[in-house]
């Protein structure tokens, strides 16, 4: 028996140590098959020591069968609404499980909504409502994810209006939590006076394609398939993952207005008009989430994050304004002392009108070699909605979380963004670190990622037939801040010899190579083998490589 195992390493080079295998349950691969027969296959990753099982199909005849099932069993997918990981027969599921979370217990106290309302300090113990439920989140509030100051604004009221705006709070996991703090009940009459006139903020979203794979449905976040994303070298806009964090914003573009001001700049702002004013650049970039993969790292110790599989990531051309023509026309000077930021906020909000935010530095944003865009256009069209519609901030070579879609404001500072998700979140710990000791302040903000490597084609629980003695792979691989993968090696055998992969990438240089580079790599194997195990790993300009193991660079946000 053969084996074959894809492995996936990455160097954080802000620390100058290895950073993570993200997670991807298509990225190592034990794949059972025959000359003839094709069998049912087991997928496992090594990187990080653990099984995953997914069936796709008892037969295939080839590559386009391959696909096509991946296509359908998306669409299986999306139409189910559940995301199945089999992950020690794990199952996560996108829409929140019946349950009886929030039903009235009789063997519980009745409190009012007036007693309640009392209890918004720690001094006075935190409670909070949530259906008929009345629950004393107090020693809880230092441990929750989004920051403790987030669930304060619910204390001594409802939770319900903060996750309807974060539907990924109403899985059984999560209502199980709660649970816990129940203390008492609310009458049916206060529980509906305590969630009266909420509107949702969801009811205005974009229509997306059928395909995508949703981890996420409020807000909405999704990814293609593998075997689809690494077909093509520009990602179709319909098929690029989707990453929001907060409602869809619906901008009337007629009336858009950015407002740009700070420390060496004239305050001033720009409709679209103005903007497109300006001399048209374009470039090809590839955006990452910072949790793409997220999925793997789970097979270690469960994160908290989105169970992102391995196609949270997209090359696309971009096209619009550059963020140094606009600071520099008005009035910024590349060498300011005073200036170390430039912060961009969204115009997607949370219930308390908070915008999301993040930043970059300057020497990123000001630099006319960095790329960095006011883009207007994706793949030669106007940004559709879910991508940022009518203007997003492109950062070429910086994790996705920086590139702010819906872009309302810019302001140069000298500070990095205050928002939640530059300070309190996207950071990257020690394996030791945890919800109980984690101190975000002592963390840097991750700007750019590390080198990875996926195998997107075979897709994971495939069975495939060996064709002439050899097996043909595909997938992508990237490296962050502008560096150019040089180098992908694919093994058969764990490591004993290593075959070469052919590249498909552009011709710039590093360190402006900004796109994702896809490899394909026709691997000898035995024949008469019913089992292989492929692994596959990149290596870039700087010979950053990536790490074969998760279990020590784990970290609890799973980036």
């Amino acid at each position: 028996m053969a084996s074959l195992h894809a492995s996936a390493r990455f160097l954080y080079r802000n620390h100058h140590v290895f950073y993570r295998c993200q997670n991807n349950f298509e990225l190592p691969t034990k794949i059972v098959l025959s000359n003839d027969k094709c069998k049912k296959s087991l997928y496992t990753n090594n990187v990080r020591f653990s099984w995953t099982k997914r069936k796709i199909n008892n037969e295939w005849k080839g590559n386009n069968i391959l696909k096509s099932s991946g296509v359908i069993l998306a669409l299986l997918t999306v139409g189910l609404s559940v995301y199945y990981i089999n992950d020690k027969k794990r199952r996560v599921y996108l829409k929140a499980a019946e349950s009886n979370a929030g039903a009235f217990n009789p063997k519980l106290p009745s409190h009012t909504l007036k007693e309640v309302a009392k209890h918004n300090s720690k001094k006075d113990r935190v409670w909070v409502t949530f259906d008929q439920g009345v629950y004393d989140i107090t020693d809880f509030i230092d441990q929750h994810p989004g920051g403790g100051e987030k669930i304060m604004m619910a204390a001594g009221g409802s939770v319900e209006p903060f996750w309807m705006m974060y539907g990924i709070h109403k899985t059984p996991k999560i209502l199980a939590l709660l649970e816990q703090y129940r203390i008492g009940n609310l009458s049916v009459e206060d529980a509906k006076i305590a969630t009266s006139n909420m509107d949702d903020p969801y009811s205005n979203e974009p229509q997306r394609h059928p395909a995508l794979n949703t981890s996420s449905l409020r807000p909405y976040n999704a990814e293609p398939p593998s075997a689809l994303l690494v077909d093509s070298f520009i990602t179709p806009t319909a098929l690029f993952y989707v990453r929001n964090h907060l409602p869809v914003p619906d901008v009337d573009e007629k009336s858009y207005e950015l407002e740009i001001s700070g420390v060496g700049v004239k305050t001033t702002t720009l409709t679209l008009e103005d903007i497109k004013k300006f001399p048209k650049h374009s470039v090809t970039a590839c955006i990452q989430c910072a949790g793409n993969r997220r999925s793997e790292m789970n097979q270690v110790k469960l994160v908290k994050g989105l169970e992102w599989g391995p196609a949270a990531i997209g090359n696309a051309t971009w096209s619009g304004t550059r963020l140094y023509d606009v600071l520099t026309s008005l009035g910024l000077k590349e060498d300011d002392p005073r200036v170390r930021h430039i912060q961009f906020e969204g115009m997607d909000t949370d219930v308390t009108n908070v915008p999301y935010g993040a930043s970059i530095p300057v020497e990123k944003g000001m630099d006319p070699r960095g790329d960095v865009l006011l883009a207007y256009e994706m793949n030669g069209e106007p940004l559709t909605r879910d991508h940022g519609f009518p203007i997003r901030v492109i950062v070429p070579g910086t994790v996705g979380a920086r590139n702010v879609k819906w872009l309302g404001s810019i302001v140069v500072a000298e500070e990095e963004s205050s928002s939640h998700w530059q300070q309190n979140d996207y950071k990257g710990f020690s394996p030791s670190v945890d919800w109980h000791n984690v101190d975000f302040k002592t963390a840097v903000a991750i700007q750019e990622l590390p080198v990875t490597s996926v195998i997107g084609e075979p897709a994971s629980g495939a069975s495939v037939r060996v064709d002439k003695g050899r097996i043909k792979l595909k997938g992508y691989a990237f490296s962050g801040g502008g560096h150019q993968v040089v180098r992908v090696d694919v093994t058969a055998d764990k490591g004993q010899s290593w075959h070469t992969a052919q590249l498909i990438q552009e011709p710039t240089r590093p360190p402006r190579h900004w796109g994702w580079t896809l490899w394909t790599a026709d691997i000898p194997v035995d024949p008469k083998a019913s089992q292989l195990e492929f692994w596959v790993k990149a290596v870039d300009n700087s010979y950053n490589t990536q790490p074969e193991s998760f279990s020590h660079i784990w970290n609890l946000r799973g980036v």
